[in-house]
């Protein structure tokens, strides 16, 4: 029979069970282990203790309540309840103290740009909503250090996403990151000056050496997450037998992630778009599965990974990208997908979401970022009456 033992009150511990008897010659193993631990006899024929002893009672009730507390807080790291914690010492965590507390969300910003568009906010924010109990990370190659500093007077769209106790803004630095993959010596010899593809050349590079060391989840910057993803190693089929690497996920030291850097390093080309991206990802996809087209919405699998249906995360295809900023007769409702690509390099910025457009990306925007919704609404009202905030 098991025993039960708590807390009554500050000082008080109680033990229920029927079989212990101090007072008589019985006595069950159970009291006595029990007295034992909590050194605490029962309390109908206990002599009356000197002041030392009560003193010393007191200490070993407050060490005990210190250990308690210590194994309850780290099985509420281990739970995934760390960020109630976070926020009062998050501007002073290392990026790989975040990265170790695992499955992490993370997004790339390989420009030098330093204040982050309204897409990449509306969707580093839908997935720090998504994702509550998750770190979810912007790495900036514009951050240094130094800027890191002043980020929350400086930058409206930085001081909107640190405001949430899951989000981390770190600077990107790739010779760190490259450390210890097959893709530091390539790093050290390519020249980007020279390499037309940089910024997604970097930018691929950079999200394989990431998940491989720490696991978990990446994201395109113009990716807005609606729904948990619940596969933990999977890739995303942009359309049947081809893969994209603008969203996917595996553990820590996965053998197909390296196996992709090491493919990146022996067949890189920087000249060609996506030789070292999506074409990547489908020809080593391709070594490990006999690919077939998807018929409905199920998925494929093959070696423990998951080949996620095109429903999932492109339910809007590439050449159709310009819907996102139509009015809709009637929304769809993407019952069948976890987080939506909204084709930003097929878009070039040159639509954006405008306030009150009634557009479809004006609505994913209202129901997934609002946070970032209400600060387009704010600028453009600035922009509409710019003495309003003053005269008010």
């Amino acid at each position: 029979m098991l025993q039960t033992v708590w807390v009554s009150s500050a000082g008080s511990w109680a033990l229920q069970d029927s079989d212990c008897h101090c007072g008589g010659q019985r006595r069950s193993w159970k009291c006595r282990f029990l007295r034992t631990i909590i050194q605490h006899p029962c309390r109908r024929h206990a002599p009356k203790r000197s002041r030392k002893a009560r003193m010393l009672r007191k200490i070993q009730i407050c060490l005990c309540f210190c250990f308690v507390s210590g194994i309850l807080y780290e099985i509420s790291l281990l739970s995934g309840c760390v960020f109630s914690y976070l926020p009062m010492a998050q501007q002073y965590l290392t990026p790989e103290q975040v990265l170790n507390l695992g499955k992490s969300i993370i997004f790339l910003e390989t420009t030098e740009r330093l204040e982050p568009p309204p897409l990449v906010s509306c969707s580093v924010e839908s997935a720090a909503r998504i994702y509550q109990d998750r770190p979810v990370i912007l790495f900036m190659r514009g951050l240094t250090n130094e800027t890191a500093l002043d980020l929350n007077t400086s930058y409206a769209a930085f001081s909107l996403l640190s405001s949430m106790k899951n989000v981390f803004i770190f600077p990107l630095q790739m010779e760190t990151v490259f450390q210890e993959t097959p893709l530091l010596q390539w790093y050290n010899q390519v020249v980007p000056e020279q390499e037309k593809n940089w910024v997604h050349v970097s930018s691929d590079a950079s999200r394989l050496a990431l998940i491989w060391k720490y696991g978990g989840i990446y994201m395109d910057t113009d990716v807005i997450s609606i729904r948990p993803i619940p596969q933990e190693s999977f890739l995303a089929a942009q359309k049947s037998r081809f893969s994209s690497n603008g969203i996917f996920g595996f553990p820590a030291r996965h053998k197909f992630i390296w196996d992709c850097m090491e493919d990146f390093v022996l067949k890189y080309n920087g000249n060609i778009w996506g030789n070292q991206g999506p074409f990547l990802m489908t020809r080593m996809l391709k070594t490990l599965c006999n690919l077939t087209d998807f018929q409905g919405t199920e998925d494929h699998s093959c070696q423990n990974i998951s080949f996620l249906n095109p429903q999932r995360f492109y339910p809007i295809p590439y050449p159709a990208w310009s819907r996102y900023y139509q009015v809709w007769d009637e929304s769809p409702n993407f019952n069948h997908s976890y987080a939506l690509h909204l084709w930003n390099f097929m878009n070039h910025n040159r639509k954006v979401v405008v306030a009150g457009s009634n557009t479809l990306a004006e609505k994913l925007y209202k129901t997934y970022c609002p946070s970032t919704y209400e600060d387009l609404i704010q600028n453009a009202r600035q922009r509409d009456f710019p003495g309003s905030e003053d005269a008010a």
